[in-house]
């Protein structure tokens, strides 16, 4: 049976709220205050995406010994991996100051051309969620990274005149997380790009260790693989079990943290084994016991749930499908074998001992 609807999908670029999550990668007030002290200051001390540094390593190190500013830098990725850190190493290894803003905040060409006219010879220029900036200060963008010049326009009709502002070279690090919605003519403009890639157990536990030092918290290797294999892939989900995890040492046991009381501490905060916290578990219990692994449309899970379309879509999903355990097809949202071995429930088909016939999966 298809349980399936006909809404649209969702068509907004900027990922729905939901609720707070601890496994969220987006950061939170707390998070900033944190990432702050806990961010290394070089790439020897940039923990993981090993390529990437390498690459980068290369491109600065030429950049110094030529005496000129880096080329200008793209960095894509999903949320929490990095991109914001490696953008203020960009200016500590070439020695320059660094400016932060993001796409969102530049909704004019007025905008882009204040801050691009007050950058100093060599600054790095930091633009998170680049996607986002508007079509206007997009295209002033290109002829400021090609030729370190932009045209303002002053006036409005037929006497508008145009003014060429000549700028100090300046490095632009772009961040985003959806890089094909980068239009061609500016991702071509970016001299280096490079997509960083979610974190292996081992190494969300150097980064585990490190953070734990730099926080004073005392912790075992065995507890810090426990939390890194609930993080996601995502130090800065590491970095905040780390936090939750220390309270709870704190309050309940002798402050060091352990397996069993890394492993007790999540289970206070809903997230289990795999890094599901309730939202996920909420989705496939729904999928799996009411719908019987699906097809099942959006929005009629989502109804289920007790959520948003979007929250289901954007928040819970995309965790699921990267863990195999849910798929999503023409005919709606379905459940993997992985989501029934996960929540230790037995297939339809399995239940009734098997009936000979071809099931979603396979026989």
């Amino acid at each position: 049976m298809n349980w399936d609807d006909t809404a649209p999908p969702a068509t907004d670029d900027v990922a729905p709220g939901g609720p707070d999550r601890l496994v969220g990668a987006d950061a939170d007030g707390e998070d900033t205050a944190v990432e702050a002290a806990l961010r290394p200051k070089d790439l020897a001390e940039f923990v993981g995406q090993e390529r990437v540094r390498e690459q980068l390593d290369l491109v600065l190190r030429a950049a110094r010994a030529r005496g000129a500013t880096a080329d200008h830098v793209l960095l894509s990725g999903a949320p929490g991996l990095g991109k914001t850190t490696l953008s203020m190493i960009i200016a500590a290894e070439m020695g320059a100051p660094i400016r932060i803003t993001s796409g969102p905040a530049i909704q004019h060409a007025g905008d882009l051309a204040a801050i691009l006219s007050s950058l100093q010879e060599g600054e790095v220029l930091f633009l998170d969620e680049i996607h986002r900036m508007s079509r206007p200060a997009e295209e002033m963008l290109y002829m400021a990274m090609e030729d370190f010049r932009v045209d303002v326009i002053v006036g409005k009709g037929p006497g508008a005149t145009a003014i060429p502002l000549e700028l100090p070279p300046f490095t632009l690090v772009g961040a985003t997380t959806r890089a094909g919605l980068l239009p061609p003519p500016l991702r071509d403009r970016f001299g280096f790009t490079a997509h960083m890639e979610f974190y292996a157990p081992a190494e969300l536990q150097r980064v585990i260790h490190r953070s734990a030092g730099l926080l004073d918290v005392d912790i075992e290797p065995d507890g810090a693989a426990e939390i890194a294999g609930r993080s996601r892939g995502t130090p800065r989900i590491a970095n905040r079990l780390l936090r939750r995890v220390r309270d709870y040492a704190q309050v309940k046991a002798d402050g060091l943290i352990t397996r069993e009381i890394a492993s007790q501490a999540l289970r206070v905060y809903e997230v289990d084994a795999r890094g599901l916290d309730r939202l996920d578990r909420a989705v496939l219990t729904a999928l799996l016991k009411l719908f019987g692994g699906g097809p099942v449309g959006l929005s009629t899970l989502a109804v289920a749930v007790g959520e948003e379309r979007e929250t289901v879509e954007e928040v819970a999903e995309p965790f699921l499908v990267r863990e195999g355990m849910l798929a999503r097809t023409p005919r709606g949202r379905i459940a993997t074998p992985a989501a029934w071995a996960h929540l230790g429930l037995v297939p339809p088909q399995q239940q009734s001992g098997g009936s000979g016939q071809q099931g979603l999966f396979g026989p």
